[in-house]
Order: C-alpha cells, then structure tokens, then sequence
C-alpha cells in the first residue's frame, strides 16, 4: 500500500507563485510516474503535468512557461513550482502516483492519489 499527501496549497494573488509537494510513501522501490492533476469547480479534471523518474516531463497547455514539474527520487516526493498563478489556475490540485515497484521485482498493480490541496488565486 502506498499513502501519497499532498501540500503547498493556499491563497495567492494573481500574479504571484506557489510550490506544491506530493510525497509518497509506503512499500515502495521505485516509482514510474508522478503527476499532477486539477479540478477547477465545475470542471472536470485535468492532468497539468507529469514527470517520469529519469526527469522527462510534459506539461497542459496552460501550464507551459509558468509552472514545472520536479521530482526527488530518493525521498519519493515530487514538486510543482507555479509561477505567474492566475484566476483560473484556482483549483483542488491533486498527485497520482503510477508505476510502482513494491521491490525490485514486483510491480504493484494500482495507481495512488493524493486528498488534493486548494490552490485558490484570487485579490
């Protein structure tokens, strides 16, 4: 089993930045994947980046030249710094946690989230 938590989030003017984390823990060796997702009130969610444990990332639309995506493969723990934050970034932004390898030979079947962390911009 694996517990993933999520912190970081608040209230934030636009304009201005924020960093979450998302930490994983549990039975865990390695982990493929680690990514952010967000639901935007009445939204549905969307994925807002991604980022594999060689370091390569991919991010939304929206989220390109303003937000990254890092990871620390060691503490099992990813980062989103955001940047230049707007209105519309408003949301519960959640981690998923997928590829999980409980030992060097055992793949654990299941994706992990997170309980998500409000991100709200407002003046």
């Amino acid at each position: 089993q694996v517990q993933v938590v999520e912190s970081g989030g608040g209230l934030v003017q636009p304009g201005g930045s924020l960093r979450l984390s998302c930490a994983a823990s549990g039975s865990i060796f390695s982990i493929a994947a680690m990514a952010w997702f967000r639901r935007a009130p009445g939204k549905e969610r969307e994925l807002v980046a991604i980022i594999t444990a060689g370091g390569n990332s991919k991010y939304a639309d929206s989220a390109k030249g303003r937000f990254t995506i890092s990871r620390d493969n060691a503490k099992n723990t990813a980062y989103l710094q955001m940047n230049s934050l707007k209105p519309e970034d408003t949301a519960v932004y959640y981690c998923k946690v997928a590829g999980v390898k409980k030992t060097i030979w055992d793949y654990d079947p299941d994706d992990y989230w997170g309980q998500g962390t409000q991100v709200t911009v407002s003046s």
